[in-house]
């Protein structure tokens, strides 16, 4: 059964979230594409876009990808590294309330839930998005802002709490590895999470407060799905969703290419030394 991707539509609400069921930061058709649609979620022409990578620990691996991805794109990048504040001192709050664009990486959605108590960083991106700063994220990042989601922080996939922005719960992954699916199926049907939406690697779902806009999908048999309680077992809905196509590279010219690399490259050293 196929339904539509959307309810109440609030497409002037300025409270937005993109929730991916999984990516990387490489240069293949279908990951620029969702870079692509993480930019178009601010107005603003040139948005400052800043990473937390804190599910994965931190790693220059994922900051470096990001840096990559968005330093040939009409974007301020940055990132802030909850581990290595001692060495890397930044205004935590001041930071991300600076931003247009604030994206969490995927991990262990227990791991970045409880570095964030610490910093209090839930309660600074709930205000962010009070404000209008756009929040997105992948797999652990995306499951965070829901009332629940299924992590496998401690090997075997099970129900986790979220930070409660967005109503339900959320599954990522989802055709991708069975196991969680299972575990998901498992808890809305027993009512031991409240029903949501499941979200294979390659597709999102964009709200605008707590209200679906659109569900998307960037690769060719990936798909977004509903999944409700009836007579105490899940039921599926597939969702109907929009083909995202990456931008066409723009033609850079070569003096402006090569400075390009040389600040990709000095990223990379800064990276390195962190």
């Amino acid at each position: 059964m196929t339904t539509p991707a959307s309810g109440v539509v609030a497409a002037g609400d300025p409270r937005r979230i993109l929730t991916l069921g999984g990516h990387e930061f490489t240069g293949r058709d279908r990951d620029r594409a969702i870079c692509d649609l993480i930019l178009e979620l601010p107005p603003s022409p040139h948005p400052r876009i800043c990473l937390l990578p804190t599910a994965s620990g931190d790693p220059t691996e994922q900051t470096a990808a990001f840096y990559n991805a968005f330093a040939d794109r009409e974007c301020e990048p940055s990132d802030l590294s909850l581990f290595r504040l001692g060495r890397k001192p930044v205004a935590v709050r001041d930071h991300l309330l600076a931003q247009d664009v604030i994206y969490v990486g995927g991990g262990s959605m227990a791991n970045l839930l409880a570095i964030w108590e610490v910093h209090e960083v839930a309660a600074m991106l709930a205000l962010a998005w009070r404000k209008g700063i756009a929040l997105a994220g992948q797999s652990a990042g995306a499951m965070c802002w829901f009332n629940a989601g299924i992590t496998r922080s401690s090997g075997a996939s099970q129900p986790a709490a979220g930070i409660g922005l967005l109503p339900g719960s959320l599954c990522v992954h989802y055709r991708n590895e069975p196991d969680r699916r299972d575990a998901f199926l498992t808890a809305v049907g027993a009512g031991t999470i409240p029903p949501g939406h499941a979200l294979d690697d390659h597709t999102g779902i964009v709200w605008h407060g707590t209200h679906i806009v659109e569900t998307v999908t960037a690769a060719p048999g990936a798909e977004a799905f509903r999944v409700e309680r009836v007579d105490e077992r899940a039921v599926e809905h597939t969702l109907d969703a929009r083909e995202l196509q990456p931008a066409r590279a723009e033609e850079v010219p070569a003096d402006i290419a090569e400075f390009r690399r040389e600040q990709r490259e000095r990223r990379r050293v800064r990276l390195g030394q962190l």
